[in-house]
């Protein structure tokens, strides 16, 4: 498997002039501060036991509550789930080479936008404690659409909001979910495996290009891109 474009089609061309990113695994490294909430908030509402957070995380980029059903796990967990990320959320960094990646793409013209299984006030708030939320056009929450991912809608919404149409944007992502949003959506998928992500389970889903590290993805927009 080569390192970089894997799909049959181009992935980025002058028409393309937005990037929509996932959040968690993508721009930020919020593994260990995700396994400490989950496991406060499952002592505190189902109580004693090991936390099931390797399941958890096998559904990683759906929103919490979904997550809660598919595991069927108690909805009130996701109040201390959310307590705790917020008191945490002094740990989560940005993956090394981020802000320049975002800098080097808004100075070749690409529009930025965020598209995550957080809810929308909790990825600003965690954005702009990074010092980075300006760099976005748009960061969406799934608490902000009908459907949160696998279903197109959030992708559809950063397109609307942006004003681009599928074929002007790629999403990248590290989880299924993600590339699943994307396609349904029409818009070419890219799979970021620099973070814990299932390197194999992402490749399995044939995603448009795959990026190992993150200043990789300016290879991709080796000019600036026409409005």
């Amino acid at each position: 498997m080569e390192d970089h474009l894997v799909a049959g089609r181009d992935v980025v061309g002058e028409r393309t002039l937005g990037v929509i990113f996932d959040l968690d695994g993508v721009l930020v490294d919020s593994m260990q501060v995700m396994r400490e909430a989950f496991s406060i908030a499952y002592a505190e509402v189902v109580g004693d036991g090991q936390a099931p957070f390797e399941e958890y995380n096998r559904h990683l980029g759906r929103y919490f509550p979904d997550i809660m059903k598919i595991m069927g796990l108690p909805l009130e967990m996701e109040a201390p789930f959310v307590r705790e990320s917020y008191r945490l959320a002094h740990r989560v960094p940005l993956y090394a080479g981020v802000p320049e990646l975002l800098a080097a793409l808004r100075e070749r013209g690409l529009r930025l936008a965020v598209a995550t299984g957080k809810s929308g006030p909790r990825a600003r708030s965690l954005l702009a404690q990074l010092g980075v939320l300006e760099m976005f056009e748009h960061v969406i929450g799934s608490d902000e659409v009908a459907r949160a991912k696998p279903a197109p809608d959030i992708v559809l919404r950063a397109l609307d909001l942006l004003g681009l149409r599928a074929e002007q944007a790629i999403m990248i992502g590290d989880a299924v979910t993600d590339i699943a949003s994307a396609r349904s959506a029409g818009v070419a998928a890219v799979a970021a495996l620099w973070g814990e992500a299932d390197g194999a389970e992402l490749l399995a889903q044939e995603p448009d290009a795959v990026l190992r590290q993150p200043g990789e993805l300016l290879a991709l927009f080796p000019v600036a891109q026409r409005s």
